[in-house]
């Protein structure tokens, strides 16, 4: 949809305006918000060109495609909804489950290799640490092909690992095999399970999103034991064969994923008003009211700073306005409208600004845009999910203030970025392009490394580092460990036992952030702090009763980890920078997974007892803990060194 000209005073480029009553030449209109730093290119500027002046006739050379054939997405919150929330419980257990498991083929691949169990823990480390390290590269993919497309490759590459690994001769095959290729296409199904349910829910969204998360630790639970049995009944390597066909039911789930269908503005108008709809030229609109509806475009600004690897893919998020800054309206047309609206969740909304302007009595005027030169044909949509602010966001949006102080539709034009003319172009001309733009300017804002530059994100990734670094230890040498001090089918148990109360703590979680009082930041450093000392003193005894009691303790506090990052990046640094934070996250926590097991392994080596690893493990969790305590103090001083720069910046003359 192109935006409405508002420079323009050409007859030829206009609006069309709907008035409800009689204007008046002192009416007034509310400027909208300043755009926070948001630039956009050249290209986009060439949308905001063509605008309808008669009675939705044009005489311009675009597409047929009136206004009212313009689409948008509404989420349905519920219907297939649901089934997108059963589709990604089932990859995120498959997936997850199948990785926390590796432990149990740890003894037996080092007994036909004739290696130490520490080296071939590198094999399922890898693996660990490529399916986070692939989720910006994934979320890219999906932006431009969408969520079904990315889980069936990632079902692919899965499945062909496994099958490849069964031939294994050497532990450096199965980290090539297992490793790397099974663990980007585990981060290719895992990405779509995980954002595909915020795209389709907003209202329910911590419900669904927390229901499909619990997948991970069921499939801990089911398939710790699953595994033993199928190692001890066929061997390691026909038990990789028989994960494989299970890996392979994703394609499935994956087909579920269903893109969302738009829905034509048309049909929203025909049941949200039947007011009669007067055409006005706007050459005839006050001249108050030009001059406020231009100076409402000098919010448009353009930066240039960019960080390297935003300037490899000359595209950024944060470098271009949301919907909210383009298309705003003057006023709501009608009440009926306006709660008709509030019923329907857009997720790519149209023209509408109301509750602020309650108090005003100005023109109800608004602006409908007109076909666009580069406007989608029949059939044809644009759905860029990484294009929303809050897609990364899994709890309830009622912590949000943007999502409390606005009506539905304020909101997701407050978080919605307009697509290029580059993006509209490839999507209509349907053009094979190695890099398509959807995909650069995802990659470019997920992977924003000027980030960097803020203390506060600075020291949650270096916490996010350690933490993961003593994550997975647990997992690899819990069962080898207990091993000697009870039977082999209990000890699979215990990582059982950590799954289940990973999924107790992440539904407790979830209640618990509901209250907008609670302190996410604390609850989670609270839970590592307990976790990295309860791991450090975890060999203290060997009894199953000692044993089961610590892999609660664990599981509770990984699942504070888990699933209250979110929270935590929106109330340090602003939703608008999740997206960009999400991406930074994954890479530093999948470079210390693939480090953290394998050192572990070697101190284990080096002082011949599990002891050391697990001293490694706690240490490292309980550091991650401490660092982040006084991250809130940090991030108050931030505030107020930005505040200063910025009011330094406006306080100096311009030459």
């Amino acid at each position: 949809m192109a935006p409405p000209n508002l420079n323009s005073t050409d007859t030829e480029k206009g609006y069309d305006l709907l008035p409800s009553e009689d204007h008046d030449e002192n009416s007034q209109i509310p400027n909208p918000p300043p755009a926070e730093d948001q630039t956009e290119s050249n290209e986009n500027d060439k949308l905001v060109e063509n605008t309808q002046i008669e009675g939705g006739k044009s005489e311009s050379k675009s597409d047929d495609l009136s206004t009212d054939d313009m689409e948008v997405v509404v989420p349905p919150d519920g219907g297939w909804g649901w089934v997108i929330v059963f589709a990604s419980f089932m990859c995120n257990l498959i997936v997850d489950g199948i990785i926390f498991s590796f432990g149990t083929f740890l003894p037996d691949i080092a007994e036909d290799f004739h290696v130490s169990k520490a080296h071939v823990t590198l094999v399922g480390s890898l693996m660990s640490g490529f399916y986070l390290i692939a989720g910006p590269f994934a979320s890219a993919i999906a932006n431009r092909y969408g969520f079904r497309l990315v889980a069936l490759i990632g079902t692919v590459l899965g499945t062909a690992a496994f099958v490849l690994s069964y031939f294994a001769r050497s532990v450096e095959f199965l980290c090539i095999t297992y490793g790397l290729l099974g663990g980007i296409g585990f981060g290719f199904i895992y990405v779509p399970s995980v954002i595909t349910v915020g795209f389709y829910f907003e209202r329910w969204r911590a419900l669904a999103t927390g229901i499909a998360v619990c997948g991970s630790g069921i499939g801990t639970f089911v398939f710790a034991p699953l595994s033993e049995a199928l190692i001890t009944s066929f061997g390691w390597r026909n038990a990789l064969l028989i994960q494989s066909v299970i890996v392979l039911s994703c394609l499935f789930y994956g087909a579920l994923f269903r893109p969302l269908k738009p829905t034509k503005l048309k049909d929203l108008d025909e049941e949200a008003s039947t007011e009669q709809q007067l055409v006005m030229d706007p050459a005839k609109l006050p001249a108050a009211t030009k001059l406020k509806m231009e100076e409402a475009m000098k919010h448009l600004n353009k930066h240039d700073h960019k960080s390297s690897f935003s300037k490899l893919f000359m595209v950024n998020n944060n470098e271009h306005e949301r919907l909210y800054d383009v298309y705003h309206t003057i006023h709501v047309p009608s009440r009926s409208m306006t709660e008709s609206l509030k019923e329907k969740r857009l997720s790519v909304p149209f023209i509408v600004h109301s509750d602020k302007l309650k108090s005003l009595k100005p023109t109800k005027i608004t602006i409908i845009p007109k076909k666009s030169e580069v406007a989608l044909s029949h059939g044809e949509e644009i759905n860029r999910p990484i294009y929303r602010d809050d897609i990364f966001f899994g709890q309830s949006l009622t912590r949000l203030p943007q999502y409390t102080s606005q009506t539905s539709v304020q909101y997701n034009l407050s978080v919605t970025r307009v697509p290029t003319k580059n993006d509209i172009l490839e999507e209509k001309t349907h053009s094979c392009k190695l890099c398509p733009e959807a995909v650069k300017r995802a990659l470019g804002t997920m992977l924003d490394f000027s980030l960097l530059k803020s203390p506060s994100f600075l020291i949650l990734a270096v916490g996010g580092f350690f933490t993961m670094m003593g994550f997975y230890v647990p997992f690899m040498y819990l069962v080898d460990r207990a091993s000697g001090s009870m039977p082999k089918q209990t000890a699979v148990l215990l990582v059982s036992s950590i799954g289940i109360a990973n999924t107790i703590g992440r539904v407790l979680c979830g209640l618990l952030s509901s209250f907008p009082g609670v302190n996410a930041l604390f609850v989670t450093n609270a839970a590592l702090t307990l976790g990295g000392i309860a791991t450090i003193f975890s060999g203290i005894s060997l009894s199953q009763e000692y044993q089961f009691f610590y892999t609660v303790v664990f599981g509770l506090a990984i699942s504070c980890f888990a699933s209250l990052r979110s929270i935590i990046v929106v109330d340090l640094l602003g939703l608008e920078r999740l997206t960009n934070a999400f991406g930074l996250l994954l890479l530093f926590q999948g470079v210390a997974a693939i480090i953290g097991a394998p050192l572990a392994g070697a101190f284990m080596d080096y002082t011949g007892s599990y002891d050391a690893s697990f001293y490694l493990s706690g240490s490292m969790i309980l550091i991650s803990a401490i660092m982040c305590y006084p991250l809130n103090w940090v991030n108050k001083w931030e505030q107020r060194r930005n505040n200063q720069r910025t009011e330094l910046e406006n306080d100096t003359p311009k030459v």
